[in-house]
């Protein structure tokens, strides 16, 4: 059973252009074709030729890598289209891919548990018995699980 239309919208854009003077820390922006979140941005004054030149630090939203670019302020960025979920894990297989479930009842299986301290946090909640959501980020066709919780949604 294939389910058309759910996940990859055609037409729908990866990325949007912003102005640079519009972004902002904590917000989104593609740095070094990488979607990544601000973490620290600075305006240098308008110098000799013109311009004001913006000083971007962000952190890439899945590898957890640090990306640094200078920019004029009048000139466009592309902004990642991020999107956030939760799912309900039901299973963890032994080659380490996760079974979940979002509010529809659709199911997937197509990511893994994530690498770290966080996954480790995420096995052993699930080996204890306790119904987790999984928070999944998905941007620029990448996705990933980046934070877990208890489901206190259903109450046993």
């Amino acid at each position: 059973m294939s389910e058309e239309g759910d996940g990859n919208r055609s037409g729908a854009s990866l990325t949007y252009p912003m102005q640079c003077s519009a972004l902002r820390k904590n917000g989104y922006v593609m740095l070094k074709g990488r979607p990544c979140k601000i973490v620290d941005m600075s305006t240098s004054k308008t110098g000799k030729h013109g311009h004001a030149k913006v000083h971007l630090v962000g952190i890439d939203i899945f590898t957890q890598k640090k990306y640094e670019d200078i920019c004029p302020s009048t000139h466009n960025m592309d902004v990642p289209n991020v999107k956030r979920e939760d799912f309900q894990l039901n299973y963890i297989s032994d080659d380490g891919y996760l079974t979940l479930m979002n509010e529809a009842g659709v199911l997937r299986e197509d990511l893994k548990v994530p690498d770290g301290p966080l996954g480790v946090t995420l096995r052993n909640d699930h080996e204890s018995g306790k119904d987790l959501l999984c928070t999944v980020l998905s941007a620029c066709s990448e996705e990933c699980v980046i934070a877990v919780k208890n489901n206190t949604a259903l109450d046993k």
